[in-house]
């Protein structure tokens, strides 16, 4: 074992960093602890790739210390007790670059000054800066090269770092996995509670769960996701809580149908909606303060409301407000009137023009209507016009909706928030490609 210190060929400076390293590499392989010390290279290597943002070194660096460990013959690596047992290689700039994958001298030459500085190889240069081994009687006397012996010295730190990097890598993988189920929990109630009709403020806590999700990216730190994990679960808990005491109070429906049928008629005005076959016959109003749904199924049989006894309380219907609508299916907008909508007048006025435009015939409308009420249907045309290309046939996709309404199988809610939440999905994804 060498005892001074190795300073660098030509113009290369001697600095503080390589006068530690050396120091704390004779100190360790002096101690009786060290003497014995021997390491597996390639999986000190992979511990080495787990730690390397914390040892201040890149990935291309690492890949030229690849090459140096490739050039040792063995695979154990044991702390040297003399010159001729250092664990110096000396590669060739020519056979060095080729084990670097092609590496341009100029790169290389910096990446080894990188290695030098953080202190995981000694530079040990020759009188004249060359590379080479010298032997007496078969004996190596001198070796000059590049001396990795710190990587045995720096073993137990290097494993200690990694171990940090892969428990924090572990607990951040735990993060994200918390937010996504509470992303999947917290869309999934909402849309129950907006399906079911619970007395709440769904629609802030859409607006909520939206501007919390929106900060999601994969750049996060672990401290800015754990933040974004306990507002989730703030939130989802207010939700849960809202969800509980509606299951409590008893006042679910009791009909033994997963999904309840569902009818919206209102009343029709033909000046906003191409009605078709309809066209040309008067315009039928209901009383002031009447239920145009309600009259209508009472003018088809007076003894039946949606197939409970006369004088049976109806159920309220599901009302979506306008701007939940306009949020997941905001491309209506370019075929409104002035280019904005201000109110549902104005909402089924562009699905009117969009309408024939998606090919739907005047029958297939028509048979909406009667079915799904105005105001659902136009958000039917609207969330098809939002699917663009996905949907080849828009008046055989209306027809089976109708048909599936009519069943009591269909509801709005599940369509808009499916794309609200596609929406969100790109919204976050356009962040995390921008970062």
């Amino acid at each position: 074992m060498q005892t001074h210190l190795t300073t660098p060929f030509g113009r290369r400076p001697l600095s503080l960093a390589m006068v530690a390293t050396q120091i704390a590499t004779g100190e360790f392989a002096s101690e009786p602890s060290g003497t014995d010390a021997v390491v597996h290279k390639w999986r000190l290597f992979r511990s080495l790739t787990e730690a390397k943002k914390l040892l201040g070194v890149t990935d291309r660096a690492l890949s030229v210390l690849h090459a140096l460990l490739s050039c040792h013959p063995e695979t154990a690596l044991a702390a040297p007790r003399n010159v001729g047992a250092a664990l110096v290689v000396f590669p060739s700039n020519k056979e060095l670059s080729l084990r670097a994958h092609g590496m341009a001298p100029s790169t290389l030459r910096r990446l080894l000054a990188c290695l030098v500085d953080a202190g995981l190889i000694i530079r040990r240069d020759s009188p004249n800066g060359k590379r080479f081994v010298r032997r007496r009687q078969g004996q190596i006397e001198a070796v000059f090269g590049f001396d990795l012996s710190p990587l045995v010295a720096r073993a137990t730190e290097i494993e200690r770092l990694a171990e940090e990097v892969r428990a924090e890598d572990s607990a951040t993988a735990l993060l994200r996995e918390r937010i996504s189920l509470m992303r999947r929990d917290i869309v999934k109630m909402i849309a129950t509670g907006l399906e079911e009709a619970i007395p709440a403020d769904w629609e802030g806590w859409r607006r909520q769960y939206l501007s919390v999700a929106g900060r999601y990216a994969r750049s996060l730190s672990r401290a800015d996701l754990d933040a974004l994990a306990n507002e989730l679960a703030v939130l989802a808990e207010e939700i849960v809580t809202q969800l509980e005491t509606r299951a409590k109070e008893g006042n679910m429906s009791a009909n033994d149908a997963p999904n309840e049928r569902h009818l919206q008629n209102q009343i029709t005005d033909l000046n906003d909606i191409d009605l078709g076959r309809r066209e040309g016959r008067p315009e039928r109003t209901e009383p002031s303060g009447s239920d145009p749904g309600a009259a209508r199924a009472e003018r088809s049989d007076p003894s039946l409301i949606h197939g409970r006894a006369a004088g049976e309380q109806r159920a309220a219907p599901r009302v979506y407000s306008l701007p939940m609508t306009l949020a997941a299916c905001p491309d209506i907008v370019d075929y409104a009137k002035g280019g904005a909508i201000g109110d549902w007048a104005d909402f089924r006025a562009a699905a009117a023009i969009v309408r024939p435009a998606l090919g739907v015939s005047p029958d297939a409308w028509a048979h909406a209507l009667d079915v799904l009420g105005e105001r659902d249907a136009a958000i039917v045309v609207a969330a098809i016009l939002q699917r663009g290309d996905e949907i080849k046939s828009a008046g055989g996709y209306l027809r089976v909706i109708t048909a599936k309404a009519e069943q009591g199988d269909f509801s709005i809610g599940p369509v808009l928030m499916t794309l609200l939440r596609r929406r969100a999905s790109k919204s976050t994804a356009c962040r995390e490609a921008g970062g």
